[in-house]
């Protein structure tokens, strides 16, 4: 419960700035986000936060920007920001205010802020291409299902189109070769990653 109470605030507080915005930048209409989003888990931190940007215009394909922070508590300190594209194929309308993106694919990037990190390994400390993974990014494969809720007229008022809520499962180049590579003592579930998170579209 505490982890959705923060999710709600960081979500109406980013709502608050992005239209903010609309009203402050109308002549640079591609500066201004789609949506904000706030994600619990699923590779990208531990709590996450970001703007979306529709990439047609039917919203259907959108590119996401996170920020997200794992404690020390919880395994960091690490900063991570991540690049997220999302492609949702079709909706299956379930009434007149609810509708289910059922599988949605998606890529994604991440990148570990730090010193800690490096793109690529030291040759000075490796021979070259021992290790061929870089330590600071990350590419994913996901795939999401997401439940979308129109808003009521006083939403609707203040610039909130709709609400929405999914989970998203994910992996990575260096999970998917590690299953190959101990296929004795990994498994296919265990290579996948799931986050939940919460969407404001205006």
């Amino acid at each position: 419960m505490r982890i959705l109470s923060i999710n709600i605030i960081i979500v109406f507080l980013l709502a608050k700035v992005a239209t903010a915005q609309q009203d402050t930048m109308q002549t640079k209409h591609w500066l201004i986000p789609k949506s904000v989003i706030t994600q619990y888990a699923g590779s990208i931190g531990y709590l996450s936060a970001g703007v979306g940007y529709n990439l047609n215009k039917s919203g259907n394909s959108t590119l996401d920007i996170h920020y997200g922070h794992v404690p020390a508590s919880k395994g960091g300190s690490l900063h991570i920001v991540t690049a997220k594209f999302a492609y949702r194929p079709f909706h299956v309308k379930i009434n007149q205010h609810t509708t289910l993106s059922p599988l949605n694919p998606g890529f994604f990037l991440s990148y570990h802020a730090g010193s800690n990190f490096d793109s690529t390994w030291d040759d000075n400390n490796y021979p070259k291409g021992y290790y061929w993974w870089s330590t600071a990014f990350r590419p994913h494969l996901s795939l999401s299902t997401e439940l979308s809720l129109k808003s009521e007229k006083k939403l609707k008022s203040i610039g909130i189109k709709k609400l929405s809520f999914y989970s998203e499962f994910n992996t990575n180049e260096l999970y998917f070769v590690s299953l190959f590579q101990n296929s004795t003592y990994l498994k296919l579930h265990d290579i996948f990653k799931l986050g939940f998170g919460s969407r404001i579209y205006f």
